[in-house]
């Protein structure tokens, strides 16, 4: 088999296992980070996965650019174009997985800070000969807790902004899910097709080895027993 098509098949298997990987990140994100330090690093790794893929697909394309047969150049083309949408998708998705689950971060950070307010004037009201300080703590704390509200208010006006310039995109990603099993399945033909195309060379080359012997036993014979 030749060298091209080896490197074709090597190809598609990365392809695809960075695929599911990234994907899989991105279902961690929205089901396990519960802390803005799990979630950036989720997310890094998943931009790590989405780069890699993005080379991987570029060079499943130069070697399709490369094969010297225009079926085989249009199969590999043709796989590369669903390839490229299939990564605009995770990467939508990636997207959209941090701005949720920031978004859910934020609003269990503003619960906890209202709680603890609410447990300060709890004690300042139980403890009289401390309520002059306590209440000054209590005016601090809200102004406080008013910055902070102010700051999720801009971030969450911010936070639908993005959503709504993405939201065109979310019928794409559906779409592309769907196709995501037509891809593997052309994969999958591209890879039996190479299959059997090295059970052919060997063939090849197994009839070329009888001939060659054969002829050499045919020389071997007329120059030791000439007729």
């Amino acid at each position: 088999m030749a060298a091209e098509d080896i490197h074709v098949r090597l190809c598609l298997q990365d392809i695809i296992k960075l695929d599911l990987e990234a994907k899989a990140l991105v279902q961690d994100i929205r089901e396990h980070a519960d802390t803005a330090e799990i979630l950036e690093d989720f997310s890094s790794q998943a931009r790590e996965k989405v780069h890699k893929l993005r080379g991987k697909i570029d060079e499943l394309a130069r070697l399709g650019h490369e094969q010297d047969s225009d079926a085989d150049k249009e199969a590999i083309l043709t796989n590369v174009k669903t390839l490229r949408q299939t990564l605009s998708g995770t990467l939508s998705s990636l997207r959209q997985a941090n701005l949720s689950t920031q978004l859910k971060i934020d609003k269990k950070a503003k619960e906890q800070l209202l709680s603890g307010g609410a447990q300060v004037r709890h004690r300042a009201r139980g403890n009289k000969e401390t309520l002059a300080k306590m209440a000054g703590d209590i005016t601090e704390s809200l102004m406080s807790l008013n910055r902070t509200m102010a700051s999720q208010v801009q971030h969450s006006e911010t936070t639908m902004t993005t959503l709504v310039n993405s939201s065109s995109s979310v019928g794409e990603i559906q779409d592309e899910v769907r196709d995501m099993g037509g891809h593997i399945q052309h994969s999958h033909r591209l890879l039996t097709k190479y299959g059997r195309r090295e059970m052919t060379d060997k063939l090849l080359i197994f009839l070329a080895l009888v001939l060659f012997f054969g002829t050499v036993l045919y020389i071997v014979k007329k120059r030791i027993w000439p007729s």
